[in-house]
């Protein structure tokens, strides 16, 4: 009887440390319905697997997800302390044991699985028709934002959600099909002999928890993740300077100009460091670049003379670049450019930065900027994800894609937006990454695969002798900036060596924001920045810093 009490006790004892372990490690969507049997233990008889190395392990049993009809196969979940990664991903092995969102089986819709939700994602998933897929968003936001609006953000000319379009709103069937979903979570790897993508959850910031993997297998892949900002490995521009991508960037952005402004008024500071901290440096003369000068300008000539009447002399913007701003633009437009941010205090300078401190950038020809606010706009280049792809690559390092595209050398893989390039022998040059060629790639493979439906060619492996009609074909429509105290640009040439309306002033200031009012994707949205735009001309902006 001692014995067997002994044994029953150290029973509960590892029962109870499994439990444990399997709270700290809930499945990574909410919703789950609890197991309905209690989770098999298995002491250290692993069948093939050394036991001293896995001294326990727990079987997650088939998973119902609410009343949408989700399930995953049977897998085995293994301490944090025993799990062996990789150099930035799981080996096969691990992956296998990955908890999945199975094939889809005969009878059932083709699944669509899209990697992002940027310009080129959200105008795909839009269009397509869910009657004939069903869909699987993967991306590590869940929203849509749009971008030729977000340095607005930045000074409080509009309000954050004015510019970000939640997925499941441009999509429904993402939050209303019983066979869609969108899962917030990256993407680390792709196996296109098996259809697999393979994929971690994102959390908060500061929360540190391990992300849980899983694996969705595919009829049709589409690679639609994006770039990063380009920062041609100089030092220190990662840890001290703010891009202008995200929401969340221009949220920092702001955060660190308003405590800016509020600490330089506090008494003891003395003149020069109230100069650095008010001194706010935009790296690249792009028109992400140009319009955040733009926006700043406003704001220091409107709001920061009125409401920090005490430091009002000494903020000021400067932007560095290396050649001329806004390149792609009609000559005359940017010698317009060059005046007017001139005369609105922008100061403009030519150089190349060598590295970045944290209260200090130097230039290649040696001098030192101080600088309270660094924000950096050079463009984009391939992500780690992008570079990790074992799949054709673009000059410039993006997925090689042909006048379909469709990824060549693997099945049912596509992609677009700033990820995707044209491949050297398609004769065609790698488009630039604008939201405007995102959007058209978005909307040509819509129909590219609506008529794949049509066919009857949306499951894994049954398009290669469908018709696929027509090649897409990019035709620039033009190119729009502000530049401040409302007044704007407007090149609306098709390329840079040709000719074509080009105008600067207030007419084109009117035209970038209705054009760019009835580009915002919901009513709810043109809503939002109309009444934004209103209240900030007769209110002024918002500077609460919460």
């Amino acid at each position: 009887m001692a014995l067997v009490r002994a044994a029953r006790s150290s029973l509960r004892r590892h029962r109870g440390a499994i439990g444990s372990y399997a709270s700290e490690r809930n499945i990574f969507c909410e919703g789950i319905s609890p197991l309905r049997h209690p989770a098999p233990v298995l002491e250290n008889a692993v069948t093939g697997f050394n036991s001293s190395y896995i001294p326990s392990m727990r079987m997650i049993n088939q998973l119902s997800f609410g009343n949408r009809g989700m399930k995953f196969t049977p897998q085995y979940q293994f301490p944090h302390a025993q799990v062996q990664m990789g150099e930035g991903s799981d080996s096969e092995h691990e992956r296998s044991r990955y908890p999945s969102l199975e094939a889809t089986k005969q009878g059932e819709k083709p699944r669509v699985v899209v990697l992002g939700s940027g310009w080129a994602a959200c105008r795909f998933l839009k269009g397509l028709d869910t009657r004939m897929y069903d869909v699987v968003c993967i991306a590590p936001r869940n929203h849509m934002v749009f971008t030729p609006l977000l340095a607005s953000t930045c000074v409080g000319t509009l309000e954050f959600r004015s510019v970000a379009e939640p997925v499941s709103q441009i999509q429904k069937a993402l939050a209303k099909d019983p066979h869609s979903y969108f899962f917030l979570a990256s993407c680390t790897g792709v196996d296109a002999d098996k259809h697999e993508v393979y994929c971690e959850t994102v959390g908060d910031r500061g929360v540190s928890h391990e992300p849980y993997r899983f694996k969705v297998a595919y009829d049709k892949l589409v690679i639609a993740s994006g770039a990063e900002p380009l920062t041609f490995g100089i030092k220190g521009v990662q840890e001290h300077a703010f891009f202008l991508r995200e929401v969340q960037h221009a949220q920092e952005i702001r955060k660190k100009l308003l405590m800016n402004l509020m600490l330089s008024e506090t008494p003891g500071i003395s003149e020069e460091e109230k100069e650095r901290l008010l001194h706010c440096v935009v790296i690249g003369g792009g028109p992400t670049g140009v319009e955040f000068s733009g926006e700043l300008s406003d704001f220091i000539m409107r709001d920061v003379r009125q409401r920090y009447a005490h430091v009002k002399n000494y903020i000021h913007v400067t932007l560095i670049e290396a050649n001329e701003i806004l390149s792609s633009f009609d000559v005359g437009l940017r010698e317009y450019a060059t005046k007017h941010l001139t005369k609105v205090g922008v100061r403009l300078v030519r150089g190349v930065v060598k590295e970045v401190y944290p209260d200090k950038i130097v230039l290649s020809d040696g001098s030192d900027v101080p600088y309270g606010l660094l924000v950096w706009s050079t463009g984009v280049g391939p992500s780690e994800f992008v570079k990790s792809l074992n799949l054709p690559k673009s000059p410039g390092g993006r997925v090689g894609i042909d006048e379909w595209l469709r990824v060549p050398s693997v099945e049912d893989v596509f992609a677009i937006g700033d990820c995707a390039g044209f491949l050297e022998q398609t004769g065609k040059p790698v488009l630039p990454a604008l939201a405007q060629v995102a959007e058209r790639q978005g909307k040509y493979l819509v129909q590219l695969f609506n008529n794949i439906g049509k066919q009857n060619g949306g499951k894994a492996l049954s398009a290669k002798d469908i018709s696929l009609g027509d090649p897409f074909v990019y035709r620039h429509l033009g190119s729009m900036a502000t530049v401040g105290r409302y007044k704007a640009l407007v090149d609306l040439r098709q390329s840079k060596g040709e000719k074509g309306v080009s105008i600067a002033g207030f007419v084109s200031w009117f035209i970038w924001r209705s054009a760019y009012l009835t580009r915002v994707v919901s009513w709810r949205n043109r809503f939002y920045v109309a009444m934004n735009w209103g209240t900030t001309l007769i209110f002024g902006r918002d500077n609460t810093k919460i």
